[in-house]
């Protein structure tokens, strides 16, 4: 049969080009697919950041917290001395993951995972350590300094930004003051209250449930903890509720600081690699992680300038070495040290002036 001009059909794109679309696209699909994890990561802190943010006020009112009104601390010169050991390693991180920001770029930041990571959540646990210093508890052990820390979170010691976490045993735990925290989840960027709550809940529930099965393989690896067989006296593969809630005691309370613990990812983990070449937004993922990381080094800070007193803790920061000098912890103490602990007193209003005249 013969061919006319009219039956022909002449493809709008070339072939060649079709098929390079169609590889692009799946691609991209396979980009986007390998990258939900760290996308997900990055929400989970841009969504404490926002949480932050929104209930902040004055550190979320923690010149109201009882806690801080009543700490106090017997604290001699060796003590003041390991304190500010511990705040100069605190402020000396942070200032490494403060200077990655301004040195980079896109790319910078994404590489730079492999120390950010753990930069931010050690920065955040030595000032956690000097502030614990100051309650009694000096210790380098991490079950230690996680049970301690959750029982000041539940006590209120901290104001109401950070102040959520989760509680009860393994298929049936609850989420404190995140009323937002019981709604789904999504993929995206948090831009109301009720995303960043449901994903700061979603998070407190995964991480307590990698701590609760982690807390099993431990318990039943150990032949004097281990939960037996009634009938067979070996080791139980299987668990009912009722086995979960025999452990939930080694749980303590799950609060931000075991948030930050995620970030605790070596150098040589696969699992860095993962966001390392995920196709996320690495300067926010830093900018969260940044101001997270000020927030709570700020409140640390304060209970530590209460414990040992302001002019002292004033002499401290003024002591400082030269990295540190006229920087963030200046700032701190300025924006946010001294106007819980010595707030200026509110000038009088025209009317009061007249009144007094």
């Amino acid at each position: 049969m013969k061919t006319t001009e009219e039956t022909r059909i002449i493809p709008l794109i070339p072939q060649t080009e079709s098929v390079n679309d169609e590889q692009q696209q799946k691609l991209a699909d396979e980009t986007w697919r390998k990258s939900i994890p760290a996308q997900v990561f990055l929400n989970y802190f841009f969504a404490i950041n926002y949480h932050i943010q929104e209930n902040d006020d004055l550190l979320g009112g923690l010149q109201h917290v009882p806690f801080l009104r009543s700490h106090q601390a017997d604290l001699g010169e060796a003590d003041i001395a390991a304190i500010t050991k511990l705040l100069h390693t605190c402020w000396s991180t942070e200032y490494a993951l403060r200077a990655t920001a301004e040195l980079g770029d896109e790319n910078f930041l994404r590489n730079a995972l492999h120390w950010t990571f753990p930069q931010a959540y050690h920065a955040v646990l030595s000032g956690l350590q000097a502030f614990l210093y100051t309650t009694g508890v000096r210790s380098n052990n991490s079950q230690l300094i996680r049970r301690e820390v959750g029982r000041l979170v539940v006590k209120n010691a901290y104001p109401r930004p950070v102040s959520f976490y989760a509680a009860g045993s393994y298929g049936d735990f609850s989420i404190h003051r995140l009323p937002l925290a019981g709604y789904k989840a999504g993929l995206h960027i948090a831009s109301k209250e009720i995303d960043a709550q449901a994903q700061i809940g979603q998070m407190l529930r995964t991480t307590r449930k990698m701590k609760a099965q982690w807390t099993r393989q431990q318990v039943q690896a150990n032949p004097n903890t281990a939960i037996r067989s009634q009938k067979t006296g070996k080791p139980l593969d299987k668990w009912t509720a009722a086995h979960w809630q025999q452990i939930t005691w080694r749980l303590g309370y799950t609060t931000i600081f075991d948030l930050l613990g995620r970030l605790r990812i070596s150098q040589t983990s696969r699992e860095i690699e993962r966001y390392v070449e995920a196709d996320i937004d690495f300067r926010l993922f830093h900018s969260s992680l940044l101001n997270i990381v000020s927030y709570l080094n700020g409140v640390h800070e304060t209970y530590v300038a209460k414990a040992m007193g302001l002019e002292r803790y004033r002499q401290l920061v003024e002591e400082l070495p030269t990295h540190l000098q006229a920087g963030f912890v200046q700032e701190r103490l300025r924006s946010r040290v001294e106007p819980v602990l010595a707030p200026q007193a509110p000038q009088a209003d025209s009317q009061t002036l007249r009144m007094a005249a």
